[in-house]
């Protein structure tokens, strides 16, 4: 598996590598960690890597064991990780906790990609800390070009919605900073309070919803980690 020939070593560390170490391997395993099955759900969360590299990948992964690909009789086919896949779980949050812990944010936060995290943001948005009701929230951000500059989530029930379009409903927050600032708060390297007070952040609309926005947001897994560099 993987763009070269294999380490030549019984070690198992050598052999995990020989499957995991290819380019984007170990971002699609992430992914299908994090819930995605099917293919375009896959590729919102590698936005850069190329489809005919996603089939690749995903096709070694099932001659690895690592992935298990499902037909359904409505045609539709998913993904999903085999027992060995999910027995990836601590290694590849280990990764990123290693990785939150000992990089500087300043590198972290070079490569920054809007859809990877509104993506993000939809999938570990909690819908229970909003009214029960249907609630529409507009991200800005304002030094973006036109066709990556707006965002909408909305969540209706336990169901969240990610549009780069405007969905037509009423807005209930219009949430305005830097595509990096809210990078830094959604990685937990800045507070809301904190971007709030510096007028890195403006938050216009229902003041329930804007007070709230810590318990609904959804931060990444990693947020809570202690950083040994900033």
């Amino acid at each position: 598996m993987g763009d070269s020939g294999g380490y030549g070593q019984f070690c198992p560390v050598s052999m995990a590598s020989e499957v995991l170490c290819s380019r984007w391997t170990t971002l699609v395993v992430r992914e299908l960690l994090c819930g995605s099955t099917r293919f375009n759900e896959l590729r919102r969360g590698v936005p850069k890597m190329s489809p005919a590299l996603l089939s690749k990948r995903l096709k070694e992964l099932q001659q690895a064991g690592i992935v298990i690909m499902q037909r359904h009789d409505t045609g539709q086919t998913e993904y999903r990780l085999t027992e060995a896949g999910q027995d990836l779980r601590p290694v590849i949050l280990g990764l990123g906790t290693w990785a939150h812990r000992w990089m500087e944010s300043r590198i972290s936060l070079r490569n920054l990609d809007p859809s990877l995290l509104m993506w993000d943001m939809r999938r570990g948005l909690n819908a229970h800390a909003l009214p029960p009701k249907r609630c529409t929230i507009q991200f800005l951000y304002p030094e973006l070009p036109s066709k990556t500059r707006h965002w909408w989530l909305v969540v209706d029930g336990s169901s969240v919605d990610l549009c780069d379009f405007d969905p037509g409903y009423e807005l209930d927050l219009r949430i305005r900073s830097s595509l990096r600032t809210m990078t830094a708060i959604w990685m937990g390297m800045t507070m809301i309070r904190q971007a709030l007070d510096a007028g890195h952040l403006e938050l216009d609309g229902d003041p329930k919803i804007a007070q709230t926005m810590p318990q609904w947001l959804g931060l990444s897994y990693f947020a809570p980690q202690p950083r040994k560099v900033e």
